[in-house]
């Protein structure tokens, strides 16, 4: 096995791009930090995430996957500012455990590293520094982009009025998932893409800006996330179930009412859920057009505070009900 700075040059230095004044990077990999140069009137965005194997991803997963997956969902969160990706941190745990032999381990790690750096190019993010060490698989991301100053998306702008709205489709994530637990394994399936390798919304994040009242992304689920910006906005919000967009095959795995529970609730589309006049959604809808990404209307903010679904129906009285995900006490039924 390589030593530790031996398997950081291999398969986390040697594709990145050279530290130049083009991309921002002063000092990059291989200090004892980076020194970065963000550019001139932008703000600096930085978020983390963590992904731990069998809770976030199924230690089965390719390892492609799983260096994709990671990265994604940290820039998720950069999308929901409405800001460009620049430079990313990124720390590996590594469990040498799982491998039989070394040979396995090197093509775990080029694999993994392979889908990681993938990603890094189609979103121009350099990697710039990070650690690995040796424990339970787990891997932490941190992104850094940056948005022009007084420019940025926050969950605290929805009024009364507004129209709730999100982007593609929901519910692919839980399909996902559910589908792997049944054993399927084909990445090509359009739920198993979507659980596996979710896309970060970045392009329909800067699209947005200037238009959305309040944004987030949706990886704790619809209701979870819609809470949040009731919560920060101060205002309730009503959703109508028979608009939500469905992730492609998930009512014919799944079933109908499985398929809207899962767009509700299961989380990992990674989708922006979005607040916007009511004037303003053609305009915002056009500028998703030459993305291939649709904008659809899912409800509407009002005054009484709380998250209701319009209708009398079981899903009614699921979606006034429901509390939300939280890691440290289970799910909400």
């Amino acid at each position: 096995m390589l030593a530790e700075f031996d398997l950081i040059r291999r398969y986390f230095m040697s594709s990145q791009e050279a530290s130049t004044a083009s991309n921002g990077v002063t000092l990059g990999c291989g200090d004892d930090a980076t020194l970065l140069l963000p550019q001139a009137g932008q703000q600096l965005v930085v978020s983390v995430d963590t992904s731990v194997v069998d809770v976030h991803f199924p230690r089965e997963a390719s390892a492609f996957a799983v260096g994709h997956r990671a990265l994604a969902v940290a820039l998720s969160d950069l999308a929901a500012m409405g800001a460009t990706s620049r430079w990313c941190l990124m720390a590996l745990t590594l469990d040498q455990r799982q491998f039989a032999n070394d040979e396995a381990t090197h093509a775990w790690l080029a694999d993994y590293a392979r889908g990681f750096h993938a990603l890094c190019q189609q979103h121009a993010t350099t990697l710039v520094g990070g650690d690995v060490t040796s424990g339970e698989l787990s891997i932490g991301v941190t992104v850094m982009g940056e948005l022009p100053v007084g420019e940025a998306l926050t969950r605290s702008g929805a009024q009364a009025g507004d129209l709730i709205a999100v982007t593609g489709a929901l519910g692919g994530g839980a399909g996902g998932l559910a589908l792997w637990q049944q054993g399927e394994r084909d990445l090509a399936h359009p739920l198993l893409s979507r659980y596996l390798l979710p896309q970060p919304r970045l392009a329909a994040g800067l699209a947005l800006r200037g238009l959305a009242t309040a944004a987030l992304d949706i990886s704790d689920g619809l209701l979870a996330d819609l809470a949040h910006i009731r919560d920060a906005s101060h205002v309730g919000a009503v959703i109508a179930l028979d608009a939500l967009p469905l992730a492609d095959e998930l009512e014919s795995s799944l079933g109908r009412e499985a398929a809207l529970k899962a767009a509700l609730s299961g989380g990992d589309d990674y989708e922006l859920l979005v607040t916007l006049g009511a004037d303003d959604v053609a305009e915002a809808q056009q500028r998703l057009v030459p993305l291939g990404l649709s904008l659809t209307v899912i409800g509407h903010c009002c005054e009484a505070l709380g998250v209701t679904a319009s209708g009398q129906s079981e899903l009614s009285r699921y979606v006034s009900g429901y509390a939300g995900w939280q890691h440290f006490s289970g799910e909400a039924p």
